[in-house]
């Protein structure tokens, strides 16, 4: 398919036919195990028809449905590893490459957008694109001015496509949870569609990267490109060459791996303290890794691009994380307890026990406990299955715990930056990052408050 399906009839069609084929090929196994045939392989055969009808669908379709693919995509390492296998294959397609546009449509967004002589912007562009994504693609160019740049342009009818999408994979949530163990799959869809207006608005994307762009000048680790130029549906920005961080994870070497683990935990962490702003969308297409970090060519820095989700934080991430935390790490089950019931984690009308919670809590904050932890899809799965079991009390506490609002767009990038360290197999000192970005982490020193207030 070249062109993004618009019509609603169209796209309902293609995403209602998802459950309907999942629920066949249940069927289709139950018949081959009747015959004789191996559960196990029967199930591993069902897994990977699964996975390439579902993503297949999901990276045509673009809009709200691939939007969902990427989201999910970075959490393939809780999957049970005799599945992972078909799954991360479909998974990663997502991740850099779908099906593009026409020259036309592009042309015609171009030239509606920069004016009919837009082509005199350019000394060059290249008509094929470079990458696909969720809402617009990105073609490769030469601005007036000699710059190589990278030039986004947004799908025609890419806002309706996201709603459509996003209310239809809602209603069968539920038959799309299996895909994840120990995740709710409706709160994720939710919080992809509100943040769908400020997805389709390239001029707060701008702002955002700008912001980071200039924040991030000269930083030894971390990579910006700057914004050359914004209109509507079309964003025109540095380009940014490296290795993309899906390579890394398929073919890395283990250097490689650590580098980019440390240098993506430490951009999540110092990202809102430095500008008030979290990357929201921390799938691996949206990561390179270049050479020349603080050791030399041989060395290397973070890259990071589309910043068209972002979470606001003024003030940087909540200080309760921090403090909380630090406190777990401490073993102050009530303190923790009353940080949390005062935030609104645990209801007024729900008494739990502080002990309890602590249990819950110090298996997923394992890796905060020590100097360096290596992420691992063992350790992700067993996280995951620990939350996921009826039988387990991590899953009974969990089902009486609260997310709220305020805090759910943080859980989801912390959850999905963690699938991807587990995807890198990468040892990193986030203790380290920990106490250098995350407020509330390090406990204040007396003398520091009275100086301030002298000051």
């Amino acid at each position: 398919m070249s062109d993004l399906p618009r019509k609603a009839v169209t796209r309902t069609a293609k995403l209602a036919a998802l459950p309907l084929g999942i629920a066949g090929r249940a069927t289709w196994g139950l018949g081959k195990r009747i015959v004789g045939e191996s559960a196990e392989l029967v199930g591993r055969e069902l897994q990977q028809r699964t996975a390439e009808q579902l993503f297949k669908v999901l990276g045509e379709l673009k809009g709200g449905a691939m939007k969902f693919g990427q989201a999910l995509s970075v959490f393939e390492s809780a999957l049970p590893e005799e599945v992972a296998g078909p799954y991360r294959a479909a998974l990663t397609k997502l991740q850099e490459a779908a099906p593009p546009m026409p020259t036309r449509t592009v042309h015609a967004v171009l030239e509606e957008r920069l004016g009919e002589g837009w082509h005199e912007l350019f000394l060059e562009f290249e008509d094929k694109p470079a990458a696909a994504a969720s809402i617009g693609q990105v073609h490769r160019g030469v601005w007036h001015d000699g710059r190589e740049v990278a030039v986004k342009v947004q799908y025609p009818g890419a806002g309706e496509a996201l709603l459509s999408d996003l209310n239809q994979l809602s209603r069968f949530s539920r038959l799309l949870g299996p895909l994840i163990p120990g995740m709710d799959i409706k709160p994720l869809i939710a919080e992809l569609k509100d943040r769908v207006s400020e997805e389709l608005d390239y001029g707060l994307e701008a702002q955002a990267q700008q912001a980071h762009a200039q924040e991030f000048t000269d930083d030894p680790d971390v990579v910006v490109p700057l914004v050359v130029h914004q209109s509507d549906q079309v964003l025109v920005t540095e380009w940014m060459d490296g290795i993309p961080l899906s390579e890394i994870i398929s073919d890395g070497t283990q250097e490689q791996r650590d580098r980019a683990g440390q240098l993506l935990a430490r951009f999540l962490f110092s990202g809102p303290a430095r500008t008030g702003l979290l990357h929201a969308d921390p799938h691996p297409g949206n990561f390179r890794l270049l050479p020349g970090g603080p050791e030399g060519e041989d060395d290397w820095r973070l890259g990071v691009l589309d910043f068209g989700t972002v979470d606001r934080l003024p003030g940087g991430l909540p200080v309760t994380i921090g403090e909380s935390l630090r406190m777990t790490l401490d073993g102050q089950a009530e303190a923790v307890y009353e940080l949390l019931c005062a935030e609104g984690f645990v209801r007024e009308t729900i008494e739990l026990n502080p002990d309890a919670v602590m249990d819950y809590l110090l298996p997923i904050i394992e890796p905060a406990q020590v100097e360096e932890f290596t992420f691992t899809r063992g350790w992700m799965r067993s996280q995951a299955a620990r939350v996921a079991d009826p039988r387990s009390p991590a899953y009974q506490l969990g089902k009486q715990l609260n997310l709220p609002p305020s805090y759910l767009l943080i859980h989801r990038v912390t959850l999905s930056t963690i699938g991807v360290l587990c995807q890198l197999g990468a040892t990193v000192r986030l203790r380290e990052e920990l106490e250098g970005w995350l407020p509330g982490f390090v406990p204040e020193d007396p003398a520091d408050g009275e100086e301030a207030a002298e000051a």
